[in-house]
């Protein structure tokens, strides 16, 4: 029987997810309090129909950030199995909602293209995919999210929610608003010389691409990972305060220190999952509760092992079960050895190809 979908919000993300969902063969039903996008979004295929998420195996959320939580709920109500959303702030939204087969989530994915017309299906290949199970999440909802992610093409990480919060400060929140006040100084100056704006390409052109995207959902964002944000804005100040000073002292070589610092941590910054790659079977041993998964991924993702695909075997005989998880061969040493120091007995062997 074809799989069947939901998703709730049908703009850039939504359909997007719409139309990967589609590639795989999914029944895809579609939500949006905008009837034109309903109709943008079964013209380009991104979905199937509209209506309940009844029947769903999975339900996708994506409207702004202020309206998830009701939407998770009546996801659930109309009976949705599981439910994610695509939230950019994850522990206002997981105060909002306890419900164990509810697995927030967070793509870190975008482009400039606003609204269904910008979806394209390719959007998440490639991309990270952060999922952040509250302690105690239903295992069978979480493999399906996970599943259902690993099937777009993205890579997963598992991290809780408050942690996100904190990293996407960093990462995202905060980076959309430094390119917004640079955008916004350039603006002025251009008042007064016409050709600065001409001569903004190459560099500044790239580091303030991001200020041209979707401006509505901000201020949702910003109020509700305000502490976070607040706090890595401190930190650019005092970052900025302390380059200003050595300038200003004609400091050379702790100028070129930092300069340098910075080179090798964007040089270092990890690149999309190679197509060649050799495979291991990891399989872990585990006690049938709830939140394994959830707890076996997080390790995955503290120790920087990413996890192609995961299944969990169910006993038929007491509460115990097999978690199988899929990751890069020359990885999986590294894993086993994460594992076996958390208790578990776990064993490996290669994947033939």
């Amino acid at each position: 029987m074809q799989k069947k979908a939901g998703i709730i919000g049908l703009g850039l993300i939504g359909g997007s997810i719409g139309l990967a969902l589609r590639e795989e063969g999914w029944d895809v039903i579609g939500r949006d309090i905008d009837p034109s996008r309903i109709i943008d979004a079964k013209t380009m295929g991104a979905i199937t129909d509209e209506g309940s998420m009844g029947d769903c195996e999975i339900v996708f959320v994506a409207t702004p950030v202020s309206g998830i939580a009701e939407s998770v709920h009546q996801a659930f109500e109309e009976g949705a199995k599981a439910v994610t959303d695509v939230g950019s702030v994850k522990g206002s939204i997981v105060s909002q909602v306890d419900d164990k087969r509810f697995i927030p989530g967070h793509p870190m994915a975008g482009s400039e293209q606003e609204g269904i017309k910008g979806a394209r299906s390719d959007l998440f290949r490639g991309a990270a995919w952060v999922l952040t199970p509250p302690e105690g999440s239903d295992d069978g909802c979480f493999e399906i999210v996970q599943s259902a992610v690993i099937s777009l093409g993205a890579d997963v990480v598992v991290i809780d929610p408050d942690s996100h919060d904190k990293l996407v400060a960093v990462v995202s929140h905060v980076p959309h608003l430094t390119a917004g006040s640079l955008m916004r100084i350039a603006d002025s100056h251009s008042q007064e010389h016409r050709s600065l704006l001409r001569l903004a390409a190459g560099g500044f052109r790239d580091m303030t691409r991001i200020a041209g995207g979707n401006t509505n959902i901000w201020p949702d964002i910003c109020i509700d990972n305000a502490d976070a944000i607040l706090s890595v804005i401190d930190e650019v100040i005092g970052s900025l305060t302390e380059t200003k000073s050595l300038i200003s002292n004609q400091n050379k070589p702790s100028l070129l220190h930092q300069l340098e610092q910075a080179r090798t941590a964007r040089i270092n910054l990890p690149t999309g999952v190679p197509e060649d790659i050799d495979l291991a079977i990891v399989r872990v041993p585990v006690l049938d509760q709830p939140g394994e998964l959830a707890s076996l991924t997080r390790l995955a993702t503290d120790i920087d092992v990413n996890i192609y695909d995961i299944e969990i075997a169910h006993s038929s005989e007491g509460q115990k079960g097999v978690v199988i998880m899929v990751v890069a061969l020359e990885k999986s040493e590294r894993l086993i050895g994460g594992l076996m120091a958390n208790g578990y007995k776990p064993s490996v062997r290669a994947m033939e190809s």
